[in-house]
């Protein structure tokens, strides 16, 4: 993912501007990326200033470093620069998986996001994911079993059917488990479209990460800015 090779100091002090607006800048910039991205066009800085930011053009650096990775967290979907001279940009699916564009014809909010985090649980699980353990993870990012979801519906049968039928995720039976527990893990579509080395790179980035100190606007306020799936 790149971001503006801007001066720091052009970056906006975060005290300079309310957190409430710059959550909705970050999140109209991400409905526009997203689009574009289902559109499989590429988006550039000039039209991002024109059409998202309009009359905050001096906080773009800021809220597009943001609005950058929040996609991959919550979408499952990187922003490339393809033309640094022009600064153009293009969304592609995070680590290589291609599941948003099997579902719906690749219609509606991606659920990429939710796949990499599943399969993430797994490879720092020693490649094999209890399942209590991962719907206890889930659990704390709002996902719960029976429970709909605005963006990725019904998370059991998503990862136990949807995902198994593709070929992303194993769900079996524990060997000699009494009584019975099950475990999720990497499936043959996975291990097709992306490696454990890159999941690896991808997790260090994103612990990375998790030292900045700015606040992520909600997959259920991305929704709302897109207008639902």
């Amino acid at each position: 993912m790149t971001e503006l090779s801007k001066p720091e100091e052009d970056l906006q002090d975060p005290e300079a501007l309310p957190q409430e607006a710059l959550n909705e800048m970050v999140a109209n910039l991400m409905k526009f990326l997203l689009f574009e991205y289902q559109a499989k066009e590429m988006g550039s800085e000039a039209e991002m200033l024109k059409k998202v930011l309009r009359d905050n053009q001096e906080h773009f650096s800021v809220v597009f470093s943001q609005a950058s990775e929040c996609l991959p967290l919550v979408c499952g979907v990187e922003v490339k620069e393809v033309d640094p001279r022009e600064h153009i940009y293009i969304m592609v699916p995070t680590l290589g998986l291609t599941c948003d564009a099997m579902q719906r014809g690749g219609q509606g909010l991606p659920k990429a996001g939710l796949l990499v985090v599943v399969l993430s649980l797994i490879l720092q699980n020693r490649d094999h994911g209890p399942e209590e353990d991962i719907w206890g993870a889930l659990n704390k990012m709002g996902v719960y079993v029976g429970r709909e979801h605005s963006i990725f519906g019904e998370p059991r049968e998503l990862l136990t059917q949807v995902w198994v039928r593709e070929g992303y995720l194993e769900y079996r039976q524990v060997p000699d488990s009494a009584p019975a527990r099950y475990e999720f893990l990497w499936g043959p579509r996975a291990f097709a479209e992306t490696s454990k080395e890159k999941f690896t790179e991808y997790l260090l980035r994103v612990n990375q990460r998790a030292f900045r100190s700015f606040s992520l606007p909600s997959a259920e306020d991305v929704r709302e800015e897109v207008g639902g799936p």
